[in-house]
């Protein structure tokens, strides 16, 4: 478990892939608490990543921080930037996409559709293409809202699947799915200090190709 950062309020650390977010034996919180050698310690999670999405998280360390940090993410003043490999070339080098996402819950999986309806809700994220290689692109994405599976979602729906996304992709990726939290930005929850954070997927595949 890598701990980027900690105080009595918050700790940044990097989420490893195939670990829920949640509290619950073998969740995040759990193997924070099992670094820092406090298994009581209270570690709080104000905001999630797919299970099998790795990268930047911040949690908060007592109730205050949870409320407030958890009210910057409801009233949009909280900034999450995701790195991605794709399968192909976006159209566009940079651009936004706008869609409508309905939650399949049985199926645990999100659609694209095209009328509004009960469930539906839009979905909103920009993304600048950073390099190209003959049929993978690397993109940075900023969300603009944070519908499940969204990211996953809108660019399969566009014939570009995030590679290793065993979900949304028919192809056989021979890696973890490469969609990477890479930057967070918040207010400290107790000092009022605008904090950010930045981390590089590791060298691994496909990350090394483009």
């Amino acid at each position: 478990m890598e701990i980027l950062y900690s105080d009595p309020h918050i700790l940044v650390c990097i989420k490893p892939p195939r670990v829920l977010s949640t509290d619950e034996p073998g969740g995040l919180p759990d193997l924070v608490r099992e670094a820092l050698g406090d298994f009581k310690a209270d570690v709080r999670t104000v905001h999630r990543l797919d299970r099998v999405v790795s990268g930047l998280m911040v949690l908060a360390r007592n109730p205050k921080a949870a409320s407030e940090l958890s009210r910057q993410i409801r009233e949009d003043q909280f900034e999450k930037e995701y790195l991605a490999v794709l399968h192909g070339i976006p159209q566009e080098p940079e651009g936004t996409l706008v869609d409508l996402l309905l939650r399949n819950k049985a199926e645990r999986k999100t659609y694209v559709v095209q009328e509004p309806g009960k469930g539906v809700q839009e979905a909103v994220l920009d993304y600048w293409t950073l390099n190209t290689t003959q049929d993978l692109s690397r993109v940075r994405i900023r969300l603009r809202t944070g519908r499940t599976h969204q990211i996953r979602a809108q660019f399969s729906s566009r014939g570009l699947p995030l590679v290793g996304d065993r979900k949304y992709s028919l192809n056989e990726d021979p890696c973890e799915i490469a969609l990477w939290s890479a930057k967070i930005g918040f207010t400290h929850p107790a000092t009022g200090k605008w904090m950010e954070f930045t981390h590089q997927p590791p060298e691994v595949y496909p990350w090394t190709e483009v």
